[in-house]
């Protein structure tokens, strides 16, 4: 059974993101709060957790998960980016984007999308997912938290711990999280254009 957390949005509890970092490092699938809505993560490294992600969201070698970091340097281990890109990725983070970047060779081939060696990079502004990311020193690896049959994101922390209390090994409740999916922004092979108009706005594109 999954534990719960009662986070602050705003003033995330030091001592909770603590314990919510632990249980990520020991291997844990945990459900939590974005900027867009809720999403599950685990550690980048762990295969078995990754695993779970997808059984749970019955994905498969296709789907682009995304690194969650606490900034853009952090990412720059994980993906290739441009000078446009990183012009283009540090104005508009943090929020609610995703950009679609060549993979390094330090992101694991089981996270990469089949074909394309790509990744999804999110730089969040929500405070609970930013702390998250600062106190593990690493990029979360995530995926939002859409059902499978379902086409969008699951948006109450208690209808999630109802569905997936014995799926997660903890919940984040950060109160209701209207669902509004990020833009996606495409940066692969030198190439920049929005994929999906969602939640950030990007007029420079237009």
């Amino acid at each position: 059974m999954a534990d719960y957390f009662y986070i602050h949005p705003d003033n995330p509890q030091a001592r909770l993101i603590s314990q919510a970092a632990d249980i990520l490092r020991d291997g844990g699938v945990i459900a939590y709060p974005t900027d867009s809505s809720y999403a599950l993560a685990c550690h980048m490294g762990d295969k078995q957790a990754l695993d779970r992600i997808k059984r749970i969201r019955q994905l498969d070698d296709k789907h682009n998960f995304s690194l969650v970091c606490a900034n853009l340097a952090q990412s720059s281990q994980f993906v290739k980016v441009g000078n446009d890109a990183h012009r283009l990725i540090k104005g508009l983070t943090p929020g609610g984007f995703t950009f679609i970047l060549d993979a390094t060779k330090d992101v694991p081939r089981r996270m990469l999308h089949a074909k394309r060696k790509t990744v999804g990079i999110r730089i969040p502004e929500n405070a609970i997912a930013l702390a998250l990311v600062e106190e593990l020193g690493e990029p979360l690896l995530s995926a939002t938290l859409i059902l499978p049959n379902e086409t969008e994101a699951m948006i109450d922390p208690y209808e999630i711990n109802e569905q997936l209390e014995h799926e997660l090994d903890l919940i984040i409740d950060a109160g209701i999280i209207e669902y509004e999916a990020t833009t996606i922004i495409s940066c692969v092979g030198g190439q920049v254009e929005i994929t999906r108009q969602g939640k950030g706005q990007a007029p420079m594109l237009r």
